[in-house]
């Protein structure tokens, strides 16, 4: 499995530290030149790599970590994303009239046709995701929720990355 994150400001920088922090090679992609987020990545770890965004969407996972407002921007930049595992990690903040009267995430999911979307990561602050998640003697949780009953990225990613993950049911 691979994993791309798209959005490098405090939370995708706060994703790719725990991802650094396993060893786990992930791609790291924003609307800058790939060229300009290259030092941060390297600093953060060998395994981070800045690409363009094309190459990052190669990935199997690609967690979404840009402002609301970008997400079809992103979405338009693949005709179809059947096949892909999409984390939603954004904050939507805009009035709720906007929504259409979804939930943020599912408002964002039609913009990613055939993918499968997740919601997570969303609940704590970036400070708080870039540090171990070992903690006193106790394990930090991440909770995904997905309204797909057999998806099963939501396991493979905790599998995966080794980050305790809690289904936390239907996304809608």
């Amino acid at each position: 499995m691979s994993y791309a994150i798209v959005g490098f400001g405090k939370i995708g920088q706060a994703l790719a530290h725990a991802f650094a922090r396993k060893n786990i090679d992930v791609t790291v992609a924003s609307r800058r030149p790939p060229e300009t987020l290259a030092p941060q990545a390297r600093a953060i770890g060998s395994k981070v790599v800045a690409k363009s965004l094309r190459d990052a969407l190669q990935a199997d996972t690609i967690i979404l970590a840009v402002p609301f407002g970008e997400h079809r921007e992103v979405a338009k930049a693949l005709p179809n994303w059947k096949g892909k595992t999409v984390i939603d990690a954004m904050n939507a903040l805009v009035p709720p009239e906007e929504l259409d009267g979804l939930p943020s995430s599912a408002f964002a999911a039609k913009s990613f046709t055939g993918a499968k979307f997740v919601k997570g990561f969303n609940h704590l602050v970036a400070a708080t995701l870039a540090t171990d998640p070992v903690v006193a003697g106790g394990h930090r949780v991440v909770f995904l929720s997905s309204d797909d009953e057999h998806d099963r990225s939501r396991g493979e990613f905790g599998q995966t990355t080794r980050v305790r993950t809690r289904q936390a049911g239907k996304a809608k």
